[in-house]
Protein backbone atom coordinates (compact mmCIF):
# COMPACT_ATOMS: atom_id res chain seq x y z
CA UNK A 1 0.00 0.00 0.00
CA UNK A 2 0.85 3.73 -1.15
CA UNK A 3 -0.24 6.85 0.68
CA UNK A 4 -3.61 4.86 1.44
CA UNK A 5 -3.87 3.10 -1.88
CA UNK A 6 -3.46 -0.81 -2.25
CA UNK A 7 -1.42 -1.21 -5.80
CA UNK A 8 -1.68 -4.20 -8.11
CA UNK A 9 1.25 -3.39 -11.07
CA UNK A 10 0.01 -5.18 -14.03
CA UNK A 11 3.15 -4.93 -16.16
CA UNK A 12 6.19 -6.78 -14.40
CA UNK A 13 8.47 -9.61 -15.84
CA UNK A 14 10.53 -12.76 -14.94
CA UNK A 15 13.29 -14.24 -17.19
CA UNK A 16 14.48 -17.05 -15.46
CA UNK A 17 17.75 -18.24 -16.43
CA UNK A 18 18.93 -21.65 -17.56
CA UNK A 19 20.27 -22.41 -14.32
CA UNK A 20 16.85 -21.82 -13.08
CA UNK A 21 14.76 -24.00 -14.99
CA UNK A 22 17.35 -26.42 -15.29
CA UNK A 23 15.62 -28.46 -12.14
CA UNK A 24 12.15 -28.01 -13.71
CA UNK A 25 13.16 -29.57 -17.08
CA UNK A 26 11.00 -32.97 -18.48
CA UNK A 27 13.11 -36.01 -19.01
CA UNK A 28 12.30 -35.59 -22.47
CA UNK A 29 13.99 -32.58 -22.88
CA UNK A 30 17.35 -34.34 -21.14
CA UNK A 31 17.01 -37.42 -23.51
CA UNK A 32 16.15 -36.07 -26.38
CA UNK A 33 18.55 -33.07 -26.24
CA UNK A 34 22.25 -34.61 -25.15
CA UNK A 35 23.73 -31.48 -26.25
CA UNK A 36 21.77 -29.42 -23.83
CA UNK A 37 24.45 -27.40 -21.94
CA UNK A 38 25.84 -26.22 -25.34
CA UNK A 39 23.19 -24.23 -25.86
CA UNK A 40 23.72 -21.64 -23.50
CA UNK A 41 24.51 -18.30 -24.01
CA UNK A 42 26.48 -16.26 -21.21
CA UNK A 43 24.19 -13.42 -19.45
CA UNK A 44 26.58 -10.20 -19.86
CA UNK A 45 23.68 -7.57 -18.92
CA UNK A 46 20.76 -7.83 -16.47
CA UNK A 47 17.47 -7.12 -17.50
CA UNK A 48 17.97 -3.27 -16.51
CA UNK A 49 21.08 -3.33 -17.74
CA UNK A 50 23.43 -4.16 -14.94
CA UNK A 51 26.45 -5.30 -15.97
CA UNK A 52 27.29 -8.57 -14.86
CA UNK A 53 30.46 -10.27 -14.00
CA UNK A 54 31.86 -13.99 -13.85
CA UNK A 55 30.80 -16.83 -13.21
CA UNK A 56 27.90 -15.96 -15.55
CA UNK A 57 24.48 -17.16 -15.55
CA UNK A 58 22.44 -18.25 -18.94
CA UNK A 59 20.17 -18.65 -20.90
CA UNK A 60 18.91 -21.42 -22.78
CA UNK A 61 19.25 -20.44 -26.80
CA UNK A 62 19.18 -22.69 -29.95
CA UNK A 63 17.95 -19.93 -32.36
CA UNK A 64 18.42 -16.15 -32.64
CA UNK A 65 14.87 -14.54 -33.28
CA UNK A 66 13.76 -11.98 -35.42
CA UNK A 67 13.32 -8.36 -34.94
CA UNK A 68 14.18 -4.89 -34.89
CA UNK A 69 16.16 -5.26 -31.22
CA UNK A 70 18.07 -8.16 -33.18
CA UNK A 71 19.36 -6.51 -36.61
CA UNK A 72 22.11 -3.89 -36.96
CA UNK A 73 21.35 -0.68 -36.34
CA UNK A 74 21.09 2.42 -38.61
CA UNK A 75 21.23 5.95 -36.94
CA UNK A 76 18.48 8.26 -38.05
CA UNK A 77 19.78 10.61 -41.11
CA UNK A 78 22.75 8.16 -41.97
CA UNK A 79 22.90 6.50 -45.08
CA UNK A 80 23.17 2.89 -43.92
CA UNK A 81 24.46 1.46 -40.65
CA UNK A 82 27.86 2.15 -39.44
CA UNK A 83 30.60 -0.51 -40.21
CA UNK A 84 30.30 -2.86 -36.72
CA UNK A 85 27.76 -1.02 -35.32
CA UNK A 86 25.68 -2.93 -32.48
CA UNK A 87 22.74 -2.20 -30.77
CA UNK A 88 23.55 -1.18 -27.08
CA UNK A 89 21.41 -2.07 -24.14
CA UNK A 90 18.84 1.18 -23.68
CA UNK A 91 19.19 3.35 -20.90
CA UNK A 92 18.16 2.59 -17.56
CA UNK A 93 14.73 5.12 -16.55
CA UNK A 94 15.03 4.63 -12.77
CA UNK A 95 17.07 5.74 -9.85
CA UNK A 96 18.42 2.63 -8.55
CA UNK A 97 18.92 -1.13 -10.32
CA UNK A 98 15.99 -3.53 -8.48
CA UNK A 99 17.82 -6.41 -5.94
CA UNK A 100 19.55 -8.79 -8.12
CA UNK A 101 17.60 -11.85 -8.62
CA UNK A 102 14.21 -10.38 -8.23
CA UNK A 103 13.83 -11.38 -12.06
CA UNK A 104 15.32 -14.60 -12.34
CA UNK A 105 15.01 -17.31 -9.41
CA UNK A 106 15.16 -15.36 -6.35
CA UNK A 107 10.87 -14.24 -4.70
CA UNK A 108 12.25 -12.85 -1.74
CA UNK A 109 14.30 -10.25 -3.60
CA UNK A 110 11.03 -9.65 -5.24
CA UNK A 111 8.84 -8.86 -2.82
CA UNK A 112 11.14 -6.91 -1.04
CA UNK A 113 11.40 -4.71 -3.91
CA UNK A 114 7.68 -4.82 -4.16
CA UNK A 115 7.84 -3.24 -0.37
CA UNK A 116 10.30 -1.11 -1.37
CA UNK A 117 7.81 0.80 -3.75
CA UNK A 118 4.38 -0.17 -2.29
CA UNK A 119 3.35 -2.60 -4.30
CA UNK A 120 0.71 -5.19 -2.71
CA UNK A 121 0.52 -7.60 -5.91
CA UNK A 122 2.81 -8.37 -9.49
CA UNK A 123 1.45 -9.79 -12.10
CA UNK A 124 4.58 -11.24 -13.95
CA UNK A 125 5.16 -11.67 -17.65
CA UNK A 126 7.17 -14.32 -18.47
CA UNK A 127 7.95 -15.23 -21.98
CA UNK A 128 9.74 -18.49 -23.31
CA UNK A 129 11.80 -18.31 -26.32
CA UNK A 130 14.39 -20.90 -26.80
CA UNK A 131 14.30 -21.17 -30.21
CA UNK A 132 14.21 -25.09 -30.55
CA UNK A 133 12.97 -26.14 -33.70
CA UNK A 134 11.39 -29.43 -32.76
CA UNK A 135 7.95 -27.62 -31.01
CA UNK A 136 7.28 -30.32 -29.10
CA UNK A 137 10.94 -29.55 -27.51
CA UNK A 138 9.78 -26.11 -27.54
CA UNK A 139 6.74 -26.13 -25.63
CA UNK A 140 8.90 -28.98 -22.98
CA UNK A 141 10.64 -25.37 -22.26
CA UNK A 142 7.22 -23.31 -22.06
CA UNK A 143 5.99 -26.44 -19.36
CA UNK A 144 9.21 -26.30 -17.34
CA UNK A 145 8.78 -22.61 -17.18
CA UNK A 146 5.40 -23.15 -15.90
CA UNK A 147 6.45 -25.48 -13.15
CA UNK A 148 9.56 -22.81 -12.66
CA UNK A 149 6.74 -20.18 -11.86
CA UNK A 150 4.70 -22.30 -9.55
CA UNK A 151 7.75 -22.51 -7.37
CA UNK A 152 8.59 -18.97 -7.40
CA UNK A 153 4.93 -17.70 -7.27
CA UNK A 154 4.44 -20.33 -4.68
CA UNK A 155 6.18 -17.92 -2.71
CA UNK A 156 3.31 -15.70 -2.13
CA UNK A 157 0.90 -16.44 -4.61
CA UNK A 158 -1.49 -13.90 -2.97
CA UNK A 159 0.92 -11.35 -4.32
CA UNK A 160 2.90 -13.01 -6.78
CA UNK A 161 0.66 -13.74 -10.28
CA UNK A 162 1.41 -14.92 -13.99
CA UNK A 163 0.16 -16.21 -16.70
CA UNK A 164 -0.34 -19.68 -18.46
CA UNK A 165 1.21 -19.62 -21.87
CA UNK A 166 -0.60 -21.17 -24.72
CA UNK A 167 0.30 -21.87 -28.50
CA UNK A 168 -1.56 -22.58 -31.39
CA UNK A 169 1.41 -25.15 -32.32
CA UNK A 170 0.11 -27.30 -29.33
CA UNK A 171 -3.60 -26.76 -28.48
CA UNK A 172 -4.32 -29.76 -26.66
CA UNK A 173 -0.79 -29.40 -24.49
CA UNK A 174 -2.22 -26.06 -23.92
CA UNK A 175 -5.66 -26.64 -23.07
CA UNK A 176 -3.69 -29.34 -20.50
CA UNK A 177 -1.57 -26.63 -19.05
CA UNK A 178 -4.45 -24.71 -18.30
CA UNK A 179 -6.48 -27.41 -16.60
CA UNK A 180 -3.76 -28.22 -14.69
CA UNK A 181 -2.37 -24.80 -13.64
CA UNK A 182 -5.92 -22.89 -14.23
CA UNK A 183 -6.77 -23.75 -10.30
CA UNK A 184 -3.60 -22.58 -8.70
CA UNK A 185 -4.00 -19.09 -7.08
CA UNK A 186 -0.96 -17.46 -8.87
CA UNK A 187 -2.63 -17.93 -12.33
CA UNK A 188 -4.60 -15.50 -13.05
CA UNK A 189 -3.94 -15.15 -16.95
CA UNK A 190 -3.84 -17.13 -20.45
CA UNK A 191 -0.88 -15.59 -22.66
CA UNK A 192 -0.49 -16.53 -26.58
CA UNK A 193 2.86 -17.54 -27.86
CA UNK A 194 1.84 -16.97 -31.79
CA UNK A 195 4.00 -17.70 -34.67
CA UNK A 196 4.80 -14.87 -36.83
CA UNK A 197 1.59 -13.88 -39.59
CA UNK A 198 -0.75 -16.48 -37.31
CA UNK A 199 -3.91 -14.25 -36.49
CA UNK A 200 -4.98 -14.56 -33.18
CA UNK A 201 -8.83 -14.86 -34.08
CA UNK A 202 -7.68 -18.08 -35.38
CA UNK A 203 -10.36 -20.39 -35.07
CA UNK A 204 -8.43 -23.17 -33.84
CA UNK A 205 -8.06 -21.45 -30.90
CA UNK A 206 -10.83 -21.52 -29.51
CA UNK A 207 -10.41 -24.45 -27.02
CA UNK A 208 -7.85 -22.35 -25.27
CA UNK A 209 -10.27 -19.71 -24.79
CA UNK A 210 -13.06 -21.72 -23.67
CA UNK A 211 -10.63 -23.54 -21.24
CA UNK A 212 -9.23 -19.47 -19.98
CA UNK A 213 -12.94 -18.77 -19.57
CA UNK A 214 -14.12 -22.32 -17.68
CA UNK A 215 -10.85 -20.99 -15.28
CA UNK A 216 -11.90 -17.41 -14.64
CA UNK A 217 -8.48 -16.57 -16.02
CA UNK A 218 -8.42 -13.12 -18.86
CA UNK A 219 -6.33 -13.33 -21.65
CA UNK A 220 -3.14 -11.16 -22.23
CA UNK A 221 -1.24 -9.15 -25.08
CA UNK A 222 2.03 -8.10 -24.48
CA UNK A 223 4.30 -8.34 -27.82
CA UNK A 224 7.76 -8.49 -27.90
CA UNK A 225 10.12 -7.37 -30.44
CA UNK A 226 9.73 -10.26 -33.40
CA UNK A 227 5.89 -9.75 -32.34
CA UNK A 228 5.36 -6.40 -34.26
CA UNK A 229 3.65 -6.95 -37.43
CA UNK A 230 6.15 -4.64 -39.59
CA UNK A 231 8.89 -5.49 -37.54
CA UNK A 232 11.04 -5.74 -41.15
CA UNK A 233 10.08 -2.60 -42.30
CA UNK A 234 11.27 0.08 -39.88
CA UNK A 235 14.46 1.11 -42.05
CA UNK A 236 16.72 -0.36 -39.76
CA UNK A 237 16.31 1.72 -36.51
CA UNK A 238 15.33 1.04 -33.09
CA UNK A 239 14.17 3.98 -31.87
CA UNK A 240 11.39 3.44 -34.85
CA UNK A 241 10.98 -0.24 -33.76
CA UNK A 242 10.41 1.03 -30.08
CA UNK A 243 8.22 3.70 -30.67
CA UNK A 244 5.69 1.41 -33.27
CA UNK A 245 6.24 -2.12 -31.67
CA UNK A 246 4.19 -2.25 -28.93
CA UNK A 247 1.27 -0.14 -29.76
CA UNK A 248 1.07 -1.36 -33.08
CA UNK A 249 0.96 -4.82 -32.20
CA UNK A 250 -1.89 -3.88 -29.44
CA UNK A 251 -3.60 -2.26 -32.05
CA UNK A 252 -3.71 -5.01 -34.31
CA UNK A 253 -4.64 -7.82 -31.42
CA UNK A 254 -7.55 -5.43 -30.48
CA UNK A 255 -8.87 -5.41 -34.10
CA UNK A 256 -8.53 -9.22 -34.27
CA UNK A 257 -9.61 -9.77 -30.49
CA UNK A 258 -13.13 -7.71 -30.66
CA UNK A 259 -13.51 -8.34 -34.85
CA UNK A 260 -13.38 -12.07 -35.10
CA UNK A 261 -16.27 -12.56 -32.98
CA UNK A 262 -14.42 -13.94 -29.56
CA UNK A 263 -16.04 -11.44 -26.96
CA UNK A 264 -19.38 -12.63 -28.38
CA UNK A 265 -18.34 -16.10 -28.51
CA UNK A 266 -17.24 -16.51 -25.40
CA UNK A 267 -19.22 -13.77 -23.30
CA UNK A 268 -17.61 -14.11 -19.80
CA UNK A 269 -13.80 -13.42 -21.34
CA UNK A 270 -11.55 -10.47 -20.14
CA UNK A 271 -8.81 -9.17 -22.43
CA UNK A 272 -6.05 -6.93 -21.89
CA UNK A 273 -2.89 -5.21 -23.83
CA UNK A 274 0.08 -4.46 -21.12
CA UNK A 275 3.14 -2.27 -21.92
CA UNK A 276 1.78 -0.89 -25.19
CA UNK A 277 0.11 2.51 -23.68
CA UNK A 278 -3.46 3.89 -23.79
CA UNK A 279 -2.89 6.99 -25.48
CA UNK A 280 -3.94 5.43 -28.74
CA UNK A 281 -7.41 3.80 -27.90
CA UNK A 282 -10.18 6.52 -28.07
CA UNK A 283 -8.33 7.13 -31.64
CA UNK A 284 -8.45 3.56 -32.70
CA UNK A 285 -11.79 3.12 -31.01
CA UNK A 286 -13.43 5.45 -33.33
CA UNK A 287 -11.55 4.40 -36.17
CA UNK A 288 -12.38 0.76 -35.62
CA UNK A 289 -15.97 1.94 -35.78
CA UNK A 290 -15.92 3.67 -38.86
CA UNK A 291 -14.36 0.98 -40.84
CA UNK A 292 -16.33 -1.76 -39.60
CA UNK A 293 -19.13 0.12 -41.46
CA UNK A 294 -16.57 0.83 -44.56
CA UNK A 295 -15.14 -2.31 -44.85
CA UNK A 296 -16.48 -5.40 -43.01
CA UNK A 297 -14.61 -8.35 -43.18
CA UNK A 298 -15.12 -8.93 -39.88
CA UNK A 299 -17.32 -11.59 -38.62
CA UNK A 300 -20.62 -12.08 -38.98
CA UNK A 301 -23.13 -11.17 -37.01
CA UNK A 302 -21.08 -8.66 -34.47
CA UNK A 303 -23.46 -7.84 -31.27
CA UNK A 304 -21.71 -4.59 -30.65
CA UNK A 305 -19.61 -1.93 -31.94
CA UNK A 306 -16.29 -2.21 -31.68
CA UNK A 307 -16.11 0.77 -29.07
CA UNK A 308 -18.37 -1.01 -27.22
CA UNK A 309 -16.44 -3.72 -26.72
CA UNK A 310 -13.58 -1.72 -25.76
CA UNK A 311 -15.59 -0.28 -22.05
CA UNK A 312 -18.14 -3.02 -21.34
CA UNK A 313 -16.12 -4.07 -18.17
CA UNK A 314 -14.43 -6.82 -20.22
CA UNK A 315 -11.25 -4.92 -21.47
CA UNK A 316 -8.36 -3.28 -19.81
CA UNK A 317 -5.34 -1.70 -20.37
CA UNK A 318 -1.75 -1.05 -18.50
CA UNK A 319 -0.39 2.60 -18.78
CA UNK A 320 2.77 3.48 -19.86
CA UNK A 321 4.09 6.22 -17.31
CA UNK A 322 5.77 8.83 -20.15
CA UNK A 323 1.88 9.01 -21.08
CA UNK A 324 0.99 11.37 -18.05
CA UNK A 325 -1.93 12.53 -16.39
CA UNK A 326 -3.46 14.63 -18.72
CA UNK A 327 -3.33 12.12 -21.43
CA UNK A 328 -4.46 9.64 -18.24
CA UNK A 329 -7.42 12.61 -17.90
CA UNK A 330 -8.13 12.96 -21.51
CA UNK A 331 -8.86 8.91 -21.54
CA UNK A 332 -10.80 8.42 -18.66
CA UNK A 333 -13.41 11.38 -19.87
CA UNK A 334 -13.18 9.76 -23.52
CA UNK A 335 -13.44 5.92 -22.24
CA UNK A 336 -14.33 6.02 -18.60
CA UNK A 337 -12.41 5.64 -15.54
CA UNK A 338 -12.94 1.65 -15.32
CA UNK A 339 -9.89 0.89 -17.98
CA UNK A 340 -6.89 1.67 -16.69
CA UNK A 341 -3.91 -0.52 -14.53
CA UNK A 342 -1.17 0.39 -13.59
CA UNK A 343 1.98 -1.26 -14.84
CA UNK A 344 5.85 -0.47 -13.80
CA UNK A 345 7.86 -2.45 -16.25
CA UNK A 346 9.90 -4.54 -13.47
CA UNK A 347 12.43 -4.93 -13.53
CA UNK A 348 13.09 -3.84 -17.17
CA UNK A 349 15.43 -0.56 -17.67
CA UNK A 350 12.01 0.91 -18.55
CA UNK A 351 10.72 0.84 -15.07
CA UNK A 352 10.99 4.03 -13.10
CA UNK A 353 12.41 1.55 -10.07
CA UNK A 354 12.02 2.18 -6.99
CA UNK A 355 9.80 5.50 -7.87
CA UNK A 356 6.86 4.11 -10.12
CA UNK A 357 4.30 4.15 -7.71
CA UNK A 358 5.15 7.38 -6.45
CA UNK A 359 5.43 8.88 -9.56
CA UNK A 360 2.12 8.09 -10.57
CA UNK A 361 0.21 8.54 -7.34
CA UNK A 362 1.07 12.22 -8.75
CA UNK A 363 -1.43 12.11 -11.79
CA UNK A 364 -3.99 12.39 -8.55
CA UNK A 365 -4.33 16.15 -9.26
CA UNK A 366 -5.67 15.48 -12.61
CA UNK A 367 -7.57 12.07 -12.85
CA UNK A 368 -9.06 12.95 -9.17
CA UNK A 369 -8.87 10.36 -6.09
CA UNK A 370 -11.50 8.00 -7.42
CA UNK A 371 -9.85 7.18 -10.49
CA UNK A 372 -6.62 6.46 -8.60
CA UNK A 373 -7.71 4.32 -6.72
CA UNK A 374 -9.41 2.63 -9.83
CA UNK A 375 -6.00 2.71 -11.77
CA UNK A 376 -3.82 1.07 -8.91
CA UNK A 377 -6.19 -0.98 -7.77
CA UNK A 378 -9.97 -1.78 -8.46
CA UNK A 379 -9.67 -1.86 -12.13
CA UNK A 380 -6.80 -4.81 -12.40
CA UNK A 381 -8.62 -6.85 -9.19
CA UNK A 382 -11.52 -6.52 -12.30
CA UNK A 383 -9.46 -7.94 -14.82
CA UNK A 384 -7.03 -10.37 -13.05
CA UNK A 385 -9.88 -11.35 -9.96
CA UNK A 386 -9.13 -10.73 -5.97
CA UNK A 387 -5.31 -11.80 -5.06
Amino acid sequence: MRNGFKVFDADTHIRPSAEAIRPHLSKRVLDEVPDLEAHREEIHTGMAGEKREPPYRHWYRFSRGEGWSKSIPRILGEAGPREGAKRRFQNFMGVQFPTEGGGDDNPDARLRDMDSEGVDVQFIVHNCNVGHPDIEIEMEFVYAQHRFVNAFCGRDPHRLKSAIIVAPQSIEGSVAEINRWGPEPWAVAVHPKLPIDYPLDHPDLHPIWAAAQDHGLCVVHHSLSQGYPGYRDLWSNPFIGRCASHPWAAMRAVAAFFGGGLMDRFPELRYGILESGFGWLPFWSSRMDDQVLYLGTVAEGLQHKMSEYLVDGRFFVAIEQHEGPKMARMFNDFMGDHLLMLGTDYPHAESRFPESVDRVLQWQTEIGEAAMGKLMWDNAIRFFGEP
